[in-house]
């Protein structure tokens, strides 16, 4: 490969809470290795990669830093360029223009800033569960009353969707605006174009606004395409905002960085308008120049080669499972770069809880994340953006000391 997957990058005392902060309690922090085990931090928990980027971010970076001002600034007409090529090259966007797009501070900030713009507080909202964290706090803290339908897994243990019960639930509670996540955080699905449509019909037939979560639509594994939202039909562009991020694909969370893309005139003027309001939502000199720097032609490169290695991290992994852990299920995702394991069969099967089994892999150095607060009753998050090196020694544990 054309680019770097394998070394081993050491990021203790490089502002990276994946390995600093396990073990130094607080209600975030999960627990760290084992006082005077040996064993080093595997940080497979909070959801950031264990490569480096492309090296044309920190080239973009440095060049700009040469300048030594960093007054007001506008962005760049490169910046939305930049943008637009990305969208229709990878994602096959049609019709996409710099009106359309919108900064963003982040992901959660434009869920909320969408959802400001057409419901309030106490408004229900309908998402799926297994759910991502951060959309329950984001609808939470800000006063929104979530209902969950569940993904339900067919015969082959893949996610779907219960379209009776998505419909239902939006008549029985009156919901206008749905969140959508796609691909799935946290079970890895990569929604087929029927699924988009289908959902899409009973969002149009109830009158509901759709935000759609696509900051990991870059990450799609071998064999799957990612469908804009917004492509399948004309409907679909009309009533969706999309948010989109460069920060999951390059490693770029601590930049802070999110773009929207809305075609609707109406739709957007509202959006817009709710974000400018809280006065803090303005773009990073530096961030904007990470993103150019992203989306450069080895940008595509890097993001081809990351998804072939994260593929056989996934292959690797759930094929370990499958083998050497009886009574843990998963079903195998088909983006991103996390698991979702269901523990419950081997925790009834060993009368262990999933605090206790949560507790074995800390011990051991293993930081893997407590799947309760994603809607797992007795589930285990695993991040895999690590080489493959430490994928391999993080099972070696596992099946050594804990399962």
């Amino acid at each position: 490969m054309k680019y770097d997957f394998t070394s081993l990058m050491d990021r203790r005392g490089r502002d990276a809470i994946a390995v600093d902060l396990p073990g130094t309690g607080g209600d975030f922090a999960p627990g760290g290795p084992k006082p005077g085990s040996g064993f080093d931090v595997i940080p497979m928990w909070v959801a950031d990669m264990n490569f480096p980027t492309v090296p044309t971010i920190p080239r973009a970076i440095a060049e700009r830093v040469q300048h030594p001002a960093f007054g007001y600034f506008n962005p760049r007409q490169e910046y939305f360029d930049s943008i637009i090529r990305w969208q229709q090259t990878r994602n096959g966007a049609t019709g996409l223009f710099a009106g359309c797009i919108g900064y963003e501070n982040g992901v959660l900030g434009g869920v909320i800033s969408a959802l400001n713009a057409f419901a309030r507080p106490g408004d229900p909202v309908l998402l799926h569960s297994p759910t991502y964290i951060g959309f329950t706090h984001s609808l939470e803290d800000n006063g929104y009353k979530i209902v969950h339908s569940p993904l339900k897994q067919d015969e082959n243990g893949v996610w779907r969707r219960d379209y009776e019960d998505m419909d239902a639930r939006i008549k029985a509670n009156r919901i206008h605006v749905a969140v959508l996540c796609s691909p799935h955080n946290p079970c890895g699905r990569v929604w087929e174009r029927w699924e988009l449509e289908k959902a899409m019909e009973i969002y149009r037939d109830n009158d509901c606004l759709v935000i759609s979560d696509e900051i990991w639509s870059d990450i799609i594994l071998p064999g799957h395409t990612h469908i804009p939202t917004q492509m399948v039909s004309e409907d679909a562009r009309r009533r969706t905002v999309a948010l989109y991020a460069p920060s999951k694909t390059f490693n770029l969370a601590g930049l802070i960085g999110s773009y929207h893309i809305i075609y609707d005139p109406y739709v957007r003027d509202r959006v817009n308008a709710c974000a400018a309001k809280s006065h803090y939502n303005s773009m990073n000199v530096l961030s904007m120049y990470a993103l150019i720097g992203a989306y450069q032609p080895e940008g595509y490169e890097w993001v081809d080669e990351l998804c072939q290695v994260l593929g056989g991290n996934v292959d690797y992994a759930c094929d370990f499972i499958a083998r050497n852990f009886e009574g843990v299920r998963v079903s195998k995702p088909q983006g991103t770069y996390m698991l979702f394991l269901d523990c419950s069969g081997w925790c009834a099967a060993h009368g262990k809880t999933l605090d206790e089994l949560l507790q074995a892999g800390w011990d051991v150095g293993v930081i893997w994340q407590d799947g309760r607060p994603f809607h797992g009753p007795c589930a285990i998050r695993m991040n895999l953006a690590l080489p493959l090196s430490r994928v391999q020694e993080a099972f070696d544990r596992l099946k050594r000391y804990v399962f």
